[in-house]
Order: structure tokens, then sequence, then C-alpha cells
């Protein structure tokens, strides 16, 4: 059944010759707005719709008719007016009818927009693409960055000290005040190798007996470390250990005499909220002491981070923060609104310098959860060697997207999947694809070895996979590898 003249219960009648301007522009926008109009669902208009001629004696011209008011906003309950006449006094022709609509619903001009379609059905969890960033060492030209003072005596360095005499006192709980207990604390750490390359980065004070904890990538060129401390004071360190995956390393001061320490205090990175306030402290561009503020932007953001020249990979659930961190900012503290250490600044997310190269912050830096720092800090100063949860398979790390798969295959010929290993016991096999791991989505390899290395060995984990498009829950055991090395 034809739709064509829906609405006016009648055949078409010729319309009278009507000057095209004599239409009310007003009713028929109202009654059909935008460039498909549809007919308002109302009662036909009879025939006789047309104003009866005027009472008043005919030698007097009828009174004009009132232009109709603007039409108040429709709804669904209110009734349709009449249809809008011409200057004639004609029904204006028919309209295109609106689209069906469901049973019992208004329709036309005072028809509710039919809700959007509902959003695909995912299942719980948070899914982040994982974040390709930078390590944040600066070069060792950029120098320790004490200013000299413009007094004619460039031997005497402007220390990094928050205070200066005839300044009034700061509360403790102020930014400023925070600064001033912790930047005793921190140190700037540069290195140098045989070659003459090095590096700038920042440390802080982990404990009385001289440990420095900072980056793996700030000391990973070796040669010399020097440590210098706020007040201009320089020590020579050692390296206790390090590792390459977590981009933690812990170093040791040598011959330090009767000076005294002050370790900063460790804060509780899992209790740490988006929103919250975040004190940045280190050496930017070898500018010792510079402290910026930001917020809590996200927490268990998966990044994936290598140097420059794409060694020193690293992987880590981090907090990501706005507070400006730039190259130089590398191993130094992450402090929270109370003064303690919830992270250690590692990388960030550069924008371009214009030349072709990254240039320094655009408000994205990454900070290592200091409960995971502290873990991997205590088996360094124990045995030397990090240790790493596994789950015994090898995953395709270059896969962005679709979840991690395990490869069918690997260059050596050796199993994707170590016989008796965790995954091999939990029934997972070459070409399975690991699309959870302990309720957060898993969308590539880099971001489910993130998401690993945040737990410890020995925790039993839920994990969820797909083959052959089915999908499959287990439970995995976690194991455990001791050093950076696979073999």
């Amino acid at each position: 059944m034809s739709t064509e003249n829906e609405g006016s219960g009648r055949q078409e009648e010729p319309q009278p010759d009507a000057p095209e301007p004599g239409r009310d522009e007003r009713s028929e926008s109202a009654a059909a707005p935008g460039p498909a109009p549809a007919a308002p669902a109302t009662p036909p208009v009879p025939p006789t719709a047309p104003a009866a001629p005027p009472s008043t004696p005919p030698a007097a011209p009828p009174t004009p008719p009132t232009p109709p008011a603007s039409p108040a906003p429709p709804t669904a309950s209110a009734p349709p007016a009449a249809a809008p006449q011409t200057a004639a006094g004609a029904v204006p022709p028919p309209v295109p009818p609106a689209p069906p609509a469901s049973p019992g619903a208004a329709t036309g001009a005072w028809a509710v927009p039919p809700a959007p379609p509902p959003h695909p059905k995912r299942r719980n969890g948070l899914l982040a693409g994982v974040i390709v960033a930078t390590l944040i060492a600066g070069g060792i030209g950029g120098g320790v960055g004490y200013l000299v003072a413009d007094d004619g005596d460039s031997s005497a360095p402007a220390s990094a000290d928050s205070g200066a005499s005839g300044n009034e006192a700061r509360p403790p709980e102020s930014v400023a005040g925070i600064a001033e207990a912790a930047l005793p604390s921190v140190v700037t750490i540069e290195t140098g190798s045989r070659n003459g390359e090095g590096s700038t980065g920042t440390g802080f004070v982990y404990d009385e007996q001289g440990r420095i904890m900072t980056n793996n990538h700030v000391v990973a060129g070796g040669g010399t470390v020097n440590v210098t401390f706020s007040d201009g004071e320089t020590f020579e360190a050692e390296v206790v250990g390090n590792a390459e995956g977590y981009d933690v390393a812990v170093l040791q001061l040598t011959d330090i005499g009767d000076r005294e320490l002050e370790p900063l205090p460790m804060g509780d990175s899992d209790e740490v909220a988006v929103g919250d306030a975040t004190i940045a402290i280190g050496a930017p561009f070898g500018l010792s002491g510079t402290v910026t503020t930001g917020i809590i932007s996200a927490k268990d953001r998966p990044v994936s981070a290598s140097d420059a020249t794409g060694a020193s990979s690293s992987y880590m659930n981090a907090l990501q923060t706005d507070a400006s961190i730039n190259p130089g900012n590398s191993g130094g503290p992450l402090l929270n609104a109370d003064g303690e250490v919830i992270g250690i600044n590692s990388a960030i997310k550069p924008g371009s310098s214009g030349l072709g190269e990254p240039g320094g912050s655009i408000g994205l830096g990454f900070a290592i959860p200091i409960n995971q720092a502290e873990r991997v800090a205590q088996d360094l100063i124990e045995t030397g060697e990090p240790v790493y949860p596994i789950i015994g398979a090898h995953v395709d790390t270059s896969q962005v997207s679709g979840g991690a798969q395990i490869v069918d295959s690997l260059p050596d010929g050796s199993d994707p999947v170590s016989p008796g290993g965790p995954a091999d016991e939990a029934g997972l096999r070459p070409g399975d694809v690991i699309t959870e791991f302990d309720g957060r989505l898993i969308d590539s390899g880099p971001t489910l070895i993130s998401e690993i290395w945040s737990h410890e060995p020995g925790e039993t984990i839920e994990v969820t996979y797909e083959r052959g498009g089915q999908e499959h829950t287990t439970q995995v055991v976690l194991g455990e590898r001791v050093g950076d090395s696979e073999s």
C-alpha cells in the first residue's frame, strides 16, 4: 500500500495558483524541519479548512488574519495544530512520509528522535592501548645544572635549596614545604664511559646505608657514576644491581664519611587515585633540583619504553602524570601530597621538536609504581639480580590490537609454550590469543607483559583466551625467571 498520501484521507486535488512567497514558512518549517521534511501524523484536514467568509458587510474589507504565534517546542503528548495553509487558503502539497515508527510511538514532527543504537557489549575491565614511550635520561653535556651566580664569581654555584634567608617559612603541607623537605634527599646522577658517552639522570636516597634508587637506563652505559646532592657535595657510587625489564637500579654511595642521609618516605602506589596531586623532582636538561606539579592522570597505563637507540626496552604498568617531566628527570621521585614517593619517573610520550627528533614534555609522563620498584630493589639488594614473574609462553610483541597471541613457532625451533611451565599446565597452546588477564582486558603482547610484571611469582591468575573463535578461561600459577637474560 502506498504511503504517498498517507494522512490526507482523500485524492489529490489541483492546487490553486498561489504565489510561492505567500507560503507560511514558519509553519512549514515547524511541521517539516530539515531537508527531508516529514508529514505530521495528524487527522486529515477537511476540505472546508479555509476560513469562513467574514460576517461584516461586503463593503468592509476583511480583517487580515493574525499570523500564527511561534509554536512551543513540540512534545510527544501535545496534539498537533491544524495543517498550515497558504495565503489563498489552500492546503499545501503533501510531503514525504516519515519513516516507520515503533507501535504506539509518536510520528512526524512531534515524534521523539529515535534512540541511538546501543553500544556493542564488551567484557568488564579497562582496555587501554599500550603506550610506546621514550626513556628520559639526559645527555652528559647537560651537566649537573647548578646555576652560576651573576656576581663575577663563577666558581660559586647557586644551590637548588628551596629556602632563602628572609623568606617566610611555608607550611609543611604546601608544595614549597614538601619540596624543601625532599630536595636534600634527591640527587643528580652523572655517568661517564670510556668512549666519552654518558648520561644525566636523577635518583633519591632509599635508605640510611647510602643506597640510591634510580632507573636502569640512567646507569646502563657503565663507567663511572657520580652522585651530587642539592648542596653541591658529590660522591662516587657503584651499581648494586639493575633490572632492564623493570627499568630499576640501586646504587651504593662510597666514602660518604659522616654525612647524614635522610631517606625519602615511601608511599603506597596501590592507594593512588586518579586526580591525586603529584610533585616531580629531578634534573631536566641538567637543571638540578627542578620541582614541577600535576596530578595522577591515569593508573595502570601499559607502557613499552626504550631509549633513542631502541635498546633498554622495559615494560611497566605505569602511573601517568601531567607534571612536567623531561630528559634528565629519569629516576627521580614522583611524590604525593604527603611528600611520600609513589613512583619513579621513567618515561614520557614526547612532542616533536620540529627537527624530526623527539621534543620535551607534552604532559604525558610515566612513573614506575613504587610498590613494584621496592620489590625489585629488595631483590637487587639481596641477590644483585631481578626476579620476573612469567607464564612460560612467548607472545607476539609486534601485535598492537586484538589481544596477545602466543606465537606459533620460534626461530631457534624451541617450543613457544615451555613444556611443564605455567601456560602449559593451564592448557594454553601456540596460536591462542590472550584477551584478559586478572580482570584486565589485553590488547597486545606488551600490554600482557606489563600486566604480568605487576604481579609476583606464585600468584594464581585467571586468564581468558580465544582459540578457534571460541572463548575459554583458565587459571595460571605464575612462575619466575631470575635475571634479565631469557636463557
